[in-house]
């Protein structure tokens, strides 16, 4: 009997490793495409425009979001209203707890994060690396804290901005892979701006 359980548990966690691994050679290449150069191209600018030392628009938050944006292209975290609003709302609760509570870096580190966390679900807006980018307005280096609201424009916007179109290009330039999904923005779309005759 336990046997049989046993068995039958393997099997089921054997389909399940089975079905949610990635082994599709075109997938792979595309997301080594798309995060390539989404990153690439935020790095590029920076190094353009500002010294090394001034390293501000490439923040971690944006490999996280790399992660969702070319790797799981249909996972609704993905898609463009919580890229973006993701980030901003976050990087607002980020920058407006660093100015509140000054001083106190594990007070502002937690409710950045924690209130980041809560208004992303009021707007529905949910995107995790949008933790992260709250939280890096309060640990940054100086210059990130130095940069006050303008942190919000850049190097948040103006990334997740770059991420998006590289998304939007990457992610569809097959057949087979289709961003942002499809059904829900047409829906958003529709109900919120088709013109009714």
């Amino acid at each position: 009997m336990i046997h049989r359980k046993l068995r039958r548990h393997m099997r089921k966690a054997g389909l399940i490793i089975y079905h949610e691994t990635l082994i599709d050679l075109k997938e792979h290449i595309w997301t080594f495409i798309g995060a390539f150069f989404g990153i690439g191209a935020i790095g590029l600018l920076n190094s353009k425009f500002l010294p090394v030392s001034d390293n501000l628009f490439l923040i971690g938050s944006f490999g996280a979001s790399a992660v969702l944006v070319y790797g799981i292209i249909n996972s609704p975290l993905a898609q463009p209203r919580n890229l973006i609003g993701g980030h901003v709302v976050s990087a607002l609760v980020g920058v407006t707890i660093y100015k509140l509570v000054p001083g106190e870096l594990w007070l502002t580190a937690a409710l950045s994060v924690s209130l980041a966390i809560v208004m992303m679900q009021i707007t529905k807006t949910l995107h995790p690396p949008g933790g992260a980018t709250a939280l890096i307005a309060n640990i940054g280096t100086a210059k990130v804290k130095a940069l006050g609201y303008l942190y919000v424009l850049s190097p948040v916007l103006s990334g997740v901005l770059i991420l998006l179109l590289v998304a939007i290009v990457c992610n569809n330039a097959t057949s087979h892979r289709s961003y942002p999904k499809n059904k829900t923005w047409y829906k958003f779309w529709e109900r919120n701006y088709k013109v009714r005759y």
